[in-house]
């Protein structure tokens, strides 16, 4: 779970909303082919037909496949193309403003794996485009970035409790969240051992649970 970069506001209005929806369309065209061929083998050709735009307006709107993968990064933690940044929005902060840093985390989990659930397939394919793309790369490089901020944030707030295990530094616990709520862990579960989300999501409560924080009973 990380940040998303804070869009210029859609335009309202007819026309507003008619770019929303042909967005929208390019967007869900690209993530189906992306997923089914992958980043190279998909052309904005391909996003063109199967998404029945014409190809100038797909670059018009999208200027580029790398643009149409980094809006689909953009899209993915909060589901929607709402122009407002993932650490702003009140669900995020909410977690925040917990003072129990055992509910904290509980609730972190959960938010986590339905962020993994939405980012991760997408974060296969940017790997896959960064292997060959240096833009890509970039993007690869600058998506990690925002995770470790928005992860980070969380787990200084852990860290600075009265229920931090001795030793617990804000490193540490950054480096604890960094690894386990990452799309890379989440792949693996899911897809190669067949986990549910689910189930993702009360390993990741409990395992951070245990790192990072005293048992409850001694506090």
């Amino acid at each position: 779970m990380g940040g998303s970069v804070k869009r210029p506001p859609t335009r309202v209005g007819p026309t507003g909303n008619r770019t929303r929806l042909v967005r929208a369309a390019i967007t869900d065209a690209a993530r189906e082919l992306f997923l089914e061929r992958g980043y190279a083998a998909t052309t904005m050709q391909a996003i063109s037909e199967t998404s029945e735009i014409p190809p100038a307006t797909v670059y018009r709107l999208m200027s580029s496949k790398l643009g149409i993968l980094n809006a689909l990064l953009d899209i993915a933690p909060g589901g929607d193309d709402e122009p407002i940044a993932f650490a702003d929005r009140a669900n995020v902060r909410a977690i925040t403003e917990i003072p129990d840093p055992y509910e904290q985390i509980r609730r972190f989990a959960g938010l986590a794996a339905d962020v993994m659930s939405r980012v991760a397939p997408i974060h296969t394919v940017l790997i896959g485009a960064a292997g060959a793309d240096p833009d890509a790369a970039a993007l690869l490089k600058d998506t990690i970035r925002q995770r470790q901020e928005g992860q980070g944030r969380f787990a200084r707030a852990i860290a600075r409790s009265n229920a931090a295990r001795p030793g617990v530094t804000e490193r540490h616990a950054a480096d604890i969240v960094h690894a386990l709520a990452s799309p890379e862990v989440y792949t693996l579960l899911i897809a190669d051992r067949g986990w549910t989300t689910r189930r993702y999501a009360s390993w990741l409560a409990a395992t951070l649970t245990t790192q990072l924080l005293t048992d409850r009973h001694e506090t």
